[in-house]
């Protein structure tokens, strides 16, 4: 019998909508899930236990009376740190955070809260977000339940974690240069970076989005009729548009393959080259496309050192303006990697700050101009496999903060929709993503194309208990 951590949010509502589950009793298998493995992951930073029953023994009511708020009422989720959540601090994964309660939930908690999910808690990050994986002065160390001397990705390192483990079915991350797709690569499951402005967010900025993150791709579709609908806080929002995001994987999703034009882009120009066994699973992911009849090309490398670094100093810049404004007894709680790392923008001046953001946008431009020839690209998530728990990125040089999120970050500053999925295991069984890249706007094109890959991939091994 499948046990209850393992059923996805499609599964538990059918279950619910039979009378075969009550959210109550999903709740406390949630909760008794994480109290037998946070100890080893360190995936949360706010269990709500309390609330979790209020919310699931609300939602059961509504299920007994036939009213369900939408059919994600009484799914466990989680929220990452930085989303904030009315009751709970959002410190941004740093111990120099501000730990005064939010008054008022963001429009993606406040969107999942109106379709009944249960709110099981926050997760952790690593500090303001800014590296690609799970280290934080304030949280810990977050490692990945596959091994737990490995990373578990970032900048959604928890969620990550966090849906591996079986706490929920649903989590909601964060995403400004691969930190819904990073941790998604790291741990084998599905995550989407929609289209910038597509979930309204508040505070919004270049590139960041919220994207779902869960187990399947059913699963994330399912999440996005909630998360998309409009919230006016998000001034950057694009307008309403009323999609059936699990309609859209509905009809023969691999027959529709036929004739596509896919672009393999094995080297994007810059960062790390991909491992033989990540380079092994793209390639065979990009077979399994052609057998479906799909047309695939190799894409040439759009991207150099200059753009590169560009990009870096913009975001150095970014922090150290926040950074600044702190008293010396806050700046000293900062992760020293990510305080020596900002500290680099010192030196600039307000016209190498004004260059940056133009190879910022250079980034956009080669991004959306090798992306036009196709209908969709294909590339690694991440060219390596998760690498040391206690690393803030791959080697811990903060002159090198990057090199492992060069296939992600470009699709940010693009704003196009970019989806991971897991495409095998490494030798030591790690796993590995694939990562669909779409047309700005087409946010339904990448769901669809992921969901037809997930029913031709290699099989998946079950999730790791350890």
């Amino acid at each position: 019998m499948t046990r209850i951590h393992d059923l996805t949010a499609q599964a538990l509502s059918s279950a619910y909508r039979a009378k075969q589950l009550s959210p109550v009793d999903v709740a406390r298998a949630a909760l008794a899930r994480i109290a037998a493995r946070e100890t080893k992951i360190n995936a949360m930073y706010v269990v709500d236990e309390a609330g979790a029953l209020a919310q699931a023994a609300e939602s059961e009511a509504r299920w007994r009376a036939g009213t369900p708020l939408s059919a994600l009422d009484g799914v466990p989720i989680t929220v990452k740190d930085n989303i904030p959540v009315k009751g709970f601090a959002t410190p941004v994964g740093t111990a120099a955070g501000d730990m005064t309660p939010a008054l008022a939930d963001a429009p993606p908690s406040a969107r999942v809260r109106e379709a009944g999910c249960v709110i099981i808690g926050k997760t952790t990050m690593p500090d303001y977000g800014m590296l690609a994986s799970g280290v934080s002065s304030l949280h810990g160390i977050t490692r990945n339940p596959w091994n737990l001397s490995r990373n578990a990705g970032g900048s959604s390192s928890g969620a990550g974690a966090s849906l591996v483990a079986g706490y929920t079915p649903l989590a909601l991350g964060t995403d400004i240069g691969g930190s819904v797709r990073l941790p998604a690569a790291y741990n084998g499951i599905f995550a989407l970076k929609p289209s910038l402005g597509r979930i309204p967010i508040y505070p919004p900025y270049l590139g960041r989005v919220v994207g779902p993150m869960t187990r399947t791709v059913a699963d994330a579709a399912l999440l996005m009729t909630a998360l998309t609908k409009p919230d006016a806080r998000d001034y950057m929002a694009l307008p309403y548009q009323e999609i059936d995001w699990p309609g859209a994987l509905e009809g023969d999703v691999q027959g529709d393959l036929k004739g596509k034009k896919v672009g393999l882009l094995l080297d994007i120009g810059i960062g790390l080259a991909p491992q033989p066994a990540v380079r092994a699973a793209t390639m065979a992911a990009a077979k399994a496309f052609e057998r479906a009849g799909a047309a695939v090309e190799p894409v040439a490398p759009f991207l150099n050192g200059d753009i590169a670094a560009g990009i870096d100093g913009f975001f150095q810049a970014r922090l150290l303006a926040e950074f600044q404004l702190l008293p010396p007894e806050r700046q000293e709680k900062v992760l020293p990697f990510i305080a020596a790392w900002c500290r680099r923008a010192e030196k600039l001046s307000a016209a190498d700050a004004a260059r940056n953001l133009g190879l910022v946008m250079l980034m956009r431009e080669k991004a959306v101009a090798a992306t036009e020839p196709y209908d969709f690209l294909i590339t690694p998530t991440s060219p390596i496999t998760a690498f040391a728990a206690e690393e803030a990125t791959p080697g811990n040089d903060p002159t090198r903060p990057f090199e492992h999120i060069s296939f992600t970050a470009p699709f940010n500053m693009s704003e196009q929709p970019a989806a991971s999925i897991c495409a095998g295991y490494d030798a030591e069984g790690m796993p590995i993503g694939l990562q669909i890249v779409g047309h700005r706007f087409d946010d339904t094109g990448v769901l669809r194309m992921a969901y037809a890959y997930e029913a031709m991939r290699p099989p998946q091994r079950a999730w790791p208990e350890s």
